[in-house]
C-alpha cells in the first residue's frame, strides 16, 4: 500500500471515529458561520501558497502596492483593514524578503511610498496564479452562481460596516 493510501485510509477512519457534536444554535449564526467558511478558505489558501512563503496578509499587500503604486503605507492599513502596528511587522517582513521598498514620494518628499521590487512582482505573478487555483477549488464548491452570491453578500455586509 502506497503512502498516499495509508494517510487517506487514517483520515477515513479518523472521520468515522468522531462524534457528533451538536453545536445547538450556532450553525444559525452569521458570525460563526463566516469564522467556519473564513477558517476552511483560508487553510487552502495558506496550502496553495506554501510553495511561495507568503501569508494571506502579505499576499493583500503585495496586490494592493502592486495596482496602486506609491501608496502610502497608511492607505495600505486602511484598505485592508489592518492596524498600524500590526502592518509594521508584515512591511518589516517584505522588505527583508527584498519584495517591497519604500521611497519617498514624488509629491510630498517627507512621505514614503511603496513599490514592488522587481522581486516582488515576480512572486506575486506566482501567487497569483497559485491563488487562481484556490478560487477554483472554493468556486467548486460553491458553483459559480454560490461564488457571485456570496461575493454580492459579503461585500455589501463589509460596506455596511
Amino acid at each position: 500500500m502506497s503512502c498516499k493510501q495509508t494517510k487517506k485510509r487514517s483520515n477515513e477512519r479518523a472521520r468515522s471515529h468522531r462524534r457528533h457534536i451538536n453545536a445547538g444554535p450556532l450553525t444559525g449564526y452569521l458570525g460563526y458561520a463566516l469564522r467556519r467558511a473564513q477558517v476552511t478558505a483560508y487553510a487552502d489558501f495558506i496550502s496553495a501558497l506554501q510553495d511561495v512563503a507568503i501569508s494571506p496578509g502579505e499576499f493583500g499587500v503585495l496586490t494592493i502596492i502592486h495596482h496602486n503604486p506609491g501608496l502610502r503605507p497608511a492607505d495600505v492599513c486602511s484598505v485592508l483593514g489592518i492596524l498600524k502596528p500590526n502592518f509594521v511587522a508584515v512591511l518589516a517582513s517584505l522588505e527583508r524578503r527584498d519584495l517591497v521598498e519604500r521611497r519617498h514620494s514624488q509629491n510630498d518628499r517627507r512621505t514614503l511610498a511603496l513599490h514592488l521590487t522587481a522581486a516582488g512582482s515576480a512572486l506575486l505573478q506566482r501567487a497569483r496564479r497559485l491563488q487562481t487555483e484556490h478560487e477554483a477549488r472554493m468556486e467548486k464548491k460553491l458553483g459559480a452562481r454560490g461564488r457571485a452570491q456570496l461575493l454580492q453578500l459579503l461585500n455589501k455586509l463589509a460596506e455596511s460596516g
